[in-house]
């Protein structure tokens, strides 16, 4: 098996991107060895904090987003960093060529029932001339990034990794200490009969969705006139890296449970990152009404819907929303 490393050289990518990748990597061996510890860590449950989302914080969260912070920041391979877990953006190296948005622990209300929980990072160059402390310089569309990845914490630790030429899928070798490439490119069907959503959202959802999503259920003896089965894992890492495994849609649509966040994934460290992985594996990644990587960004912590997954279920999908 190939070492990241050497696939990632192969693909073209630059020493200097590289060597932030592996930097980005390095917080998320110590990441998953912590949450791999579990209840022996000290770290399960929840603070007495919330983030600027209005979400409480877990232990995790906040372990996690400051590992993330203190390895990028000393590396000196960053202009500046946007997390889930800060208010603003933070300045790093002036003289950085690139910046990085994440989101340290994604699903981490999962950690305290030992459930599948993530990181999700996206690379950018910083505009020319740019100010490190200026947060508009994370104001670009989706399609600027030069690499975007996830880890997932699971039975194993798994890497999902592209810099705009496929998307590779990698383990994580605790022997060593390496990403191992174990699928090379990943091939999302375009085809699927397995479909991701918190249903129990359901009455909150536009009628476009709503009409969707019970055709669904209404299975063979509906108008797809085929049965389909229902996943919901409640980390967008978990549900997205079994769409890159198998095919299958993930949606988080618009609802009107909360009129003040309508939308509840965040563009710049969730949806622009997945939306990246997903493409580059042959897949289809919209709000509803456009494709997420073209939108423009207005804040740090913009909130849109998501789909994404399967080509043709995808869609499928978006014809609904046309009618």
């Amino acid at each position: 098996m190939r070492r990241l490393p050497t696939v990632m050289l192969e693909d073209g990518c630059s020493n200097e991107l590289l060597l932030l990748i592996r930097t980005v990597l390095a917080a998320c061996k110590e990441i998953s060895f912590r949450v791999g510890q579990g209840a022996l860590s000290g770290v399960l449950g929840s603070t007495l904090d919330e983030n600027i989302q209005g979400e409480t914080q877990k232990k995790l969260d906040v372990l996690s987003n400051q590992l993330l912070k203190d390895i990028l920041l000393e590396s000196g391979y960053v202009k500046a960093i946007a997390s889930e877990e800060e208010d603003y953006t933070v300045a790093g190296n002036p003289d950085a060529k690139y910046i990085v948005a994440f989101d340290p622990l994604d699903g981490s209300s999962n950690t305290d029932i030992n459930s599948l929980v993530g990181t999700i990072f996206s690379i950018m160059e910083a505009p020319e001339g740019s100010d490190a402390a200026d947060e508009s310089i994370f104001m670009q569309p989706g399609h600027k990034q030069v690499a975007a990845g996830y880890v997932l914490y699971g039975p194993s630790t798994m890497l999902a990794l592209t810099i705009g030429k496929g998307t590779r899928l990698f383990t994580l070798d605790k022997t060593q200490g390496s990403f191992l490439l174990t699928q090379d490119f990943s091939v999302i069907p375009e085809d699927t009969n397995e479909f991701a959503i918190n249903a129990s959202n359901q009455r909150h959802w536009q009628p476009a969705m709503q009409n969707y999503i019970n055709d669904l259920v209404a299975g063979d003896t509906g108008p797809r006139a085929k049965n389909f089965n229902m996943r919901w894992i409640a980390a967008m890492v978990g549900d997205v890296h079994r769409v890159l495994s198998r095919g299958g849609i993930f949606a988080y649509p618009t609802d009107t449970k909360d009129p003040k966040k309508p939308n509840k994934l965040r563009l710049l460290y969730e949806a622009n990152p997945m939306a990246m992985l997903v493409e580059q594996a042959g897949g289809i990644a919209s709000t509803g009404s456009e494709r997420i990587m073209d939108i423009q960004p207005d804040a740090i912590h913009q909130r849109v819907a998501v789909i994404l997954g399967s080509k043709n279920e995808v869609e499928t999908c978006l014809g609904y929303h046309k009618d």
